[in-house]
């Protein structure tokens, strides 16, 4: 497994080793101990999650609130989407930068999103099935958002506006200069 850092270098990149052949193939998806001594820390991740979403379908930009916040392990399982992470906390140099992965199931890459980090995605083929690991459980008191198409972030979802299918919560979204961010510094290590 290789661990590529990002322009934001918390957020970081999986890419595994496929072995392949005429059968098929195989690759570790997840190994705690190479997991944190790549990143150099600790996550106790204890729940995995899964979607379905249809082409179009914008799914964030989601993040729970301290003591709530969530850690996020990526990947799609089918299909293709574009991964979001956009840094929230105040105090950091990154403050209001994102990062944008392509996650599919052919590369079969993950993307590792620490706290304080809101996080989305968009289904960019017919179909994908998305699923990920957190290190906290669902909070619906903290759980907060940012619209999608915010004018200071300006983020490129590569789908067209018109084809963007979104739920009711996240239409509802404020702009990120609304939005409750996080005032409390994030120690990775």
């Amino acid at each position: 497994m290789r661990y590529i850092k990002t322009e934001i270098p918390e957020v970081i990149i999986l890419e595994p080793k496929i072995f392949e052949d005429d059968r098929g193939y195989f690759f570790e998806s997840f190994n705690e101990k190479i997991f944190e001594e790549n990143i150099g820390y600790s996550v106790n991740f204890c729940q995995d999650n899964e979607s379905k979403s249809s082409y179009g379908a914008l799914r964030g930009l989601h993040y729970q609130l301290p003591p709530f916040s969530q850690s996020k392990l990526v990947r799609v399982i089918k299909g293709s989407v574009l991964d979001v992470a956009v840094d929230i906390r105040k105090k950091s140099s990154t403050f209001g930068k994102y990062v944008a992965v392509e996650l599919n199931s052919k590369n079969k890459r993950q993307l590792f999103i620490p706290r304080g980090f809101a996080h989305g995605f968009v289904t960019l083929s017919e179909s994908a099935i998305f699923a990920y690991k957190v290190d906290n459980y669902y909070s619906p008191e903290f759980d907060r958002g940012i619209v999608f198409n915010d004018n200071t972030l300006n983020i490129d979802w590569k789908v067209m506006v018109d084809d963007i299918l979104l739920s009711a919560k996240d239409e509802k979204h404020p702009e990120f200069k609304n939005a409750e961010i996080f005032e409390c510094e994030f120690h990775y290590n």
